[in-house]
């Protein structure tokens, strides 16, 4: 007989349980919206798409009514990096259309991501490290303050190149792998990354949980959502966005619970 017990629990269950998002009867206020299908769809895919697939699908995404679209990992591949400079180059931004490109908390990787944006109407900069318990201690090996100073490093150089480069910039962060973090400490992490930017209700931040790799059901993901949005630093300059993926099937309804739970994007 299969001997489920010998399995342990990967999720982590905030410090202080609210349950507030439970009284709420149902969604009262849309969120915003950022497609990801150019990246993260595009990872899904078989055969990537190339540079015209991906002016072309960026064209579909702006007409059915995305204002957010993150376009690429411009230091991931010539491809993802020459996207952005098309879009950029040939003024291919609609003026009430923000772009955000995605890169790891790394120097060369940042720095090569604000090659790729200079110029951008509008763009914003999504900065993420690894936080689990199980990567920190399995692939890098280093203990919380090491992990969190990656993300503040980044944090720092992020707001440096911004204020060099042309272009209209806003900043996102996101504690990857959080299903397998604890939370108190991919909250203290955010609101140490939120120090740096010190962000204003005039000039938001965001901040974004994604389900990396989903562990539990959506109601401890909506209470680990309910704890980080009542325990936000900076919170009226913050939008709180989630990233659900649906390994287990629950990706409509970590969104829905997400945004119950005080989640805006």
């Amino acid at each position: 007989m299969f001997n489920h017990q010998k399995y342990e629990k990967q999720y982590f269950l905030p410090p202080t349980l609210f349950y507030d998002w439970v009284k709420k009867e149902t969604i009262e206020k849309a969120p915003t919206w950022c497609s990801v299908d150019l990246r993260d769809g595009n990872q899904a895919l078989p055969i990537p798409m190339n540079l015209e697939e991906k002016l072309e699908m960026f064209q579909l995404l702006v007409d059915i009514g995305f204002k957010e679209i993150e376009v690429a990992f411009p230091a991931a591949s010539d491809t993802e990096f020459n996207l952005v400079r098309t879009l950029i180059d040939n003024n291919m931004i609609p003026d009430d259309v923000t772009i955000m490109v995605i890169t790891q908390a790394r120097e060369h990787i940042i720095r090569k991501t604000f090659e790729a944006v200079q110029g951008a109407p509008n763009a914003i900069i999504h900065l993420y490290n690894s936080t689990s318990e199980a990567q920190r201690r399995q692939v890098f090996k280093k203990t919380k303050d090491e992990i969190k100073q990656i993300a503040v490093d980044g944090a720092f150089l992020v707001k440096e190149l911004a204020e060099e480069t042309e272009g209209n910039f806003y900043f996102q962060y996101s504690p990857e792998s959080f299903p397998g973090t604890e939370v108190d400490y991919a909250l203290d992490i955010c609101n140490s990354v939120l120090d740096i930017w010190k962000p204003t209700p005039e000039h938001q931040a965001i901040i974004n949980i994604p389900t990396t790799v989903e562990n539990a059901m959506p109601h401890i993901f909506a209470s680990q959502i309910e704890y980080i949005h009542k325990n936000l630093s900076y919170r009226d300059g913050v939008r709180l966005s989630i990233h659900p993926h649906n390994d287990r099937g629950c990706g409509v309804s970590d969104a829905e619970f997400g945004v119950l739970a005080g989640a805006e994007r």
